[in-house]
């Protein structure tokens, strides 16, 4: 059992050493690939994704008393009612409010897509983002929405104000795509696509080359090698050249 195991032990680690030599010979094939995929990948994200603007105002909502007088109950309740006020953001009647007063030919679901509101980590602070082709139309947009969501927030939650914290600036870089993330990605997958194809045909090759592979694979000593010389290697590259003429 013991010899059977180190038998198993020492094929793995020679199947391994094998696998190794392979691919370190196809080195620079691995690498030519990589560097055509990740080529490639530039170029497509350059010239034919159309890049993306972001632009991003945030409001502060604070409930209050009749005194104006701001007390702990205050801030607890507008920290759990933050959902509320995102989900009042991207609601139907401010989004169409925002369309129809800028006089945009878009649906409430497409602008909705454009439409993202974040809450900062224990803060009472809306971020609202809107996402465009178009940097300045990004800031436009959030801006607008800032201001329809505002009165409509007051409105239907009995808010005495929502302050601005901060006002849209217009983008001056593409939030996406990421030309070097996706130029990275793409050179990291054509080399392992082509690692895998190595390994594949390499695999699935069962025929014996040399000496070391009738012993180690049919277990039969060889008792001579007979050589082609190169006479022999030329005639038979004649032969086949002739045949497929």
């Amino acid at each position: 059992m013991e010899e059977n195991t180190m038998q198993q032990t020492d094929e793995i680690e020679i199947d391994l050493w094998e696998i190794c030599l392979v691919l370190v010979h196809n080195l620079a094939l691995i690498v030519s690939v990589g560097i055509m995929t990740a080529l490639g990948t530039f170029l497509i994200t350059q010239l034919f994704i159309t890049p993306k603007y972001e632009s991003t105002t945030k409001i502060y909502i604070l409930n209050k008393q009749e005194n104006n007088a701001v007390t702990y109950s205050d801030i607890q309740l507008g920290t759990q009612l933050t959902k509320d006020y995102a989900e009042l953001i991207q609601s139907r009647f401010v989004l169409e409010e925002v369309v129809q007063g800028m006089g945009l030919d878009l649906s409430y679901e497409e602008m909705k897509k454009k439409v993202s509101v974040t809450t900062p980590t224990d803060t009472r602070i809306l971020a609202i983002t809107v996402e465009d082709t178009d940097p300045v139309m990004a800031m436009q947009l959030a801006n607008s929405i800032r201001e329809a969501a505002a009165v409509h927030i007051m409105n239907v939650m009995d808010i005495q104000a929502v302050n601005v914290s901060e006002t849209a600036n217009m983008p001056m870089k593409k939030a996406s795509p990421s030309v070097m993330k996706n130029t990275f990605i793409g050179g990291v997958l054509g080399i392992f696509l082509m690692i895998a194809v190595i390994l594949v045909r390499f695999l699935m090759d069962d025929t014996i080359k040399t000496p070391e592979d009738v012993e180690k694979y049919l277990q039969l000593s060889t008792l001579a090698v007979i050589p082609l010389n190169e006479g022999e290697e030329d005639g038979k590259k004649k032969k086949k050249k002739v045949k497929r003429n």
